[in-house]
């Protein structure tokens, strides 16, 4: 009820203030080793979805070709402000996840860390950036997820009403959403929490576009 794309908007202006001060230290690490999986050429040209405030930033390469895009305005302002602390030239929009206003197969790498499990239909922000990512592109995801083997206990699922509201979803599970998206995982490991976050790194099956 509460996970919608206006509650996230405004939720996230709320936040946008204090979030540095949660996530930076927390999540400095996790984001590092997921980063590391990404095959970053020279002039390739990288999308941060849901970038929030930027904390991806000072960890990514400096010559390639950065765009950045979040929901809320409040955020995309301190994106905005970090990019020119890191004498970064980072283009900065105000966009929705579930529709990047971006043509087919513009970017090289699709970075997606904390915002699958924030979103009201992940599978439509992973068809998005699917559509946007080039056949031989990369999708870097980072997120909490219920393990893949199993689906979340009752117990989990009521107490997910109430995170799903304040914070994130913590039913979703990795390796189903990214299949179904028509992604095939090349790595996938846990980066925080034990196993609850994870870092993966996918690309298209070029398969179903010849079937």
């Amino acid at each position: 009820m509460f996970n919608t794309t206006a509650w996230n908007r405004l939720r996230y202006s709320l936040y946008a203030p204090v979030y540095d001060g949660v996530a930076e230290r927390v999540f400095r690490r996790a984001r590092q080793r997921s980063l590391e999986a990404v095959d970053f050429t020279p002039g390739c040209r990288v999308l941060l979805v849901g970038a929030g405030t930027g904390l991806d930033l000072p960890l990514l390469p400096r010559e390639m070709e950065v765009h950045a895009t979040d929901l809320s305005p409040a955020m995309v302002r301190r994106l905005a402000r970090r990019a020119d602390r890191l004498t970064r030239d980072v283009q900065c929009h105000v966009m929705d996840a579930e529709a990047l206003d971006y043509p087919p197969a513009h970017f090289d790498v699709v970075v997606m860390h904390l915002i699958l499990a924030v979103m009201p239909n992940p599978e439509r922000g992973l068809a998005e950036a699917r559509r946007v990512l080039r056949d031989d592109g990369q999708l870097c995801v980072m997120d909490k997820f219920q393990p893949d083997d199993r689906p979340a206990a009752w117990p989990r699922r009521t107490l997910n009403a109430l995170t799903s509201a304040i914070a994130t979803d913590i039913t979703r599970q990795a390796r189903p959403l990214l299949e179904s998206a028509g992604f095939v995982i090349e790595h996938d490991r846990p980066v925080l929490a034990g196993s609850l976050f994870r870092a993966l790194l996918a690309r298209k099956d070029i398969t179903l576009e010849r079937d």
